[in-house]
């Protein structure tokens, strides 16, 4: 029972001043609101930008050390690729490119094709779920070409183009899809066609390839698994995407950094506020706990009355915090923005630990004021 005397005497002392007990909880639940809401939204960030860039393109490619040359799926190949776990399901596509020109008699424009097979691209490209008009289908003399080339040629499905290669060769193709993959370069540019036809148009056998192109479950594995298979299958080049894209790698990484420290300044505010508020209340409650001295309190239960305070506001504010982060989230999920917020239950707990963690830090403060506390030189001075 005395060892919940402090506890009680907490309560009390933070009923006794309701107000300033208050806007401590909401000054935590703001800071704890905002971490919160901040990581998530940097998370979420990252998240929209890397499915923008690299989301609906390989991760990693193994293609022949000389560009022009094509590169065999062998087997051993295959069995490094396959048998590793950090690549993702169904996100392993043998493709064959070939450049072509297409005229409509008045216009030309070059545009390259990228062959396979549509399952196999569809791993990597996510055709089937970007096909905007249309159908997903390169069967035998079918093409899907990108929403700004359709646009500017005015192309639409069930229409055939004609188009050039080289070595004078010349087909025509049955436009089935028109794609949307978010970038208006690729959208304008690319065109995907049955693999046999990039092959024909280079002059290479089934089981040649331009390149073998890969997606992984985590996109930051890249540099290990490039640097893998680099010792494992030699004469092949092994490209990844994070060396290619030094800028963007750059900006995703500086953009975690600012969050992390927008984080780490307001957790440093919290705390700040919180020491100062217990600060000053042990000033404030001077004499009561001098009294509670004389009367036999020992040094150890009056440092667990702040202590117990400290508990109890971070306990209150964490809650708070949390409870305002969705309120945050609603509100922002009506604004007209092109990705959405995902919360991670795990990051909303750890958030609320640290904010009961800071709380309790925050109490070192009047827990020393309290431990020199001289009672008799207290009550003396009144």
């Amino acid at each position: 029972m005395r060892g919940m005397l402090p506890l009680r005497i907490a309560w009390r002392f933070l009923r006794s001043s309701p107000v300033q007990s208050a806007l401590i909880c909401a000054g935590i639940a703001v800071g704890i609101a905002t971490q919160i809401f901040v990581g998530s939204l940097i998370t979420s960030l990252q998240i929209n930008l890397l499915n923008t860039t690299i989301g609906s393109a390989a991760q990693v490619n193994i293609s022949a050390i000389k560009q022009s040359d094509p590169v065999r799926f062998t087997r051993d190949m295959q069995g490094v690729v396959y048998g590793d776990p950090r690549v993702k399901q169904g996100a392993v596509a043998p493709t064959t490119q070939a450049p072509a020109l297409f005229s409509n008699g008045t216009d030309s424009s070059t545009l390259g094709l990228i062959g396979g097979e549509l399952n196999e691209l569809d791993g990597i490209y996510k055709i089937k779920s970007r096909t905007i008009h249309g159908v997903a289908s390169i069967g035998p003399g079918e093409i899907m070409l990108g929403k700004d080339f359709a646009t500017l040629f005015n192309v639409k499905p069930g229409d055939t183009v004609s188009l050039k290669f080289q070595n004078n060769q010349t087909g025509s193709f049955k436009v089935t899809g028109i794609f949307d993959l978010g970038s208006a370069q690729f959208n304008l540019r690319q065109a995907f066609v049955a693999g046999e036809v990039a092959q024909n148009v280079n002059g290479w056998s089934g089981n040649q390839y331009s390149m073998i192109s890969v997606q992984l479950n985590h996109p930051y594995d890249s540099k290990a698994v490039a640097a893998n298979w680099s010792s494992r299958l030699p004469g092949v080049s092994i490209t990844e995407w994070q060396s290619q894209n030094a800028s963007l790698l750059a900006g995703l990484v500086s953009q975690a950094v600012s969050g992390y420290m927008i984080q780490g300044f307001v957790l440093i505010a919290v705390a700040l506020g919180i020491a100062s508020t217990l600060a000053i209340a042990a000033v404030q409650k001077t004499r009561q706990i001098g009294i509670l001295k004389a009367m036999g309190l020992s040094d150890k239960l009056s440092g667990q009355i702040f202590l117990w305070q400290a508990v109890i506001l971070g306990l209150g504010g964490s809650l708070g915090g949390v409870i305002s982060s969705f309120a945050l989230l609603a509100l922002f999920r009506l604004a007209p923005v092109p990705f959405s917020i995902t919360m991670d239950p795990t990051f909303v707990a750890i958030s609320a630990a640290i904010g009961v963690g800071v709380a309790l830090l925050s109490s070192i403060i009047p827990i020393r004021q309290t431990s020199r506390l001289d009672p008799i030189e207290v009550i003396q001075n009144g």
